[in-house]
């Protein structure tokens, strides 16, 4: 025999969530600012960090107002190589505000660099450079030394950089070699 339904019966009313105090809000706010600013700085100071060119030394690879992202991790697991674009604090009492500079990495530790005849040597051959800065002709501007010297052997852990746009550039030529870190 089957039991009468009871179709006038309510159903069984779902249980009540748990409420959140207001508290448990702030806090779970907080952990997030908190969180996103470790992430940030980790980021910013060991990972990659953003820089925007002031200068006109790299014309036209980089233009004035151009943001760079610099990598911090490749130079820990493998050394700088020519060619390379480095961001770097100037040498003391090259520039008044400290603006980082950006250069092309020409020399490595071991290698001769000299500047003559318009080029750059690097150990006696003329290096190849498509990337300098190109007059209203088109053609690529002489590089000449800045100072005295025109010949560097670059020491253990340092490097030669130099800007594209030569005319433009305070770099390794008048300051001299710069540290890798």
């Amino acid at each position: 025999m089957s039991q009468p339904s009871d179709e006038t019966s309510t159903p069984a009313a779902p249980p009540e969530a748990p409420r959140r105090s207001p508290l448990r809000g702030i806090l779970e706010i907080v952990e997030t600012l908190v969180l996103t600013l470790v992430i940030f700085f980790i980021i910013q100071n060991f990972v990659a960090q953003p820089f925007q060119v002031q200068q006109f030394s790299m014309q036209h690879t980089f233009e004035q107002g151009d943001y760079v992202l610099v990598d911090k991790l490749s130079p820990r697991w493998a050394p700088y190589q020519r060619g390379n674009v480095v961001v770097f604090a100037p040498p003391e009492g090259w520039g008044p505000n400290r603006t980082p500079f950006i250069k092309r990495v020409i020399g490595v530790a071991g290698d001769t660099v000299s500047v003559h005849d318009g080029g750059v040597y690097v150990n006696g051959a003329r290096i190849d450079e498509p990337y300098l800065f190109k007059g209203a002709d088109g053609v690529a501007q002489a590089t000449e030394p800045l100072g005295d010297l025109s010949e560097w052997t670059i020491p253990d852990g340092q490097l030669f950089g130099m800007g594209d746009h030569r005319q433009a550039s305070n770099d390794s030529r008048a300051f001299g070699p710069i540290p890798v870190d």
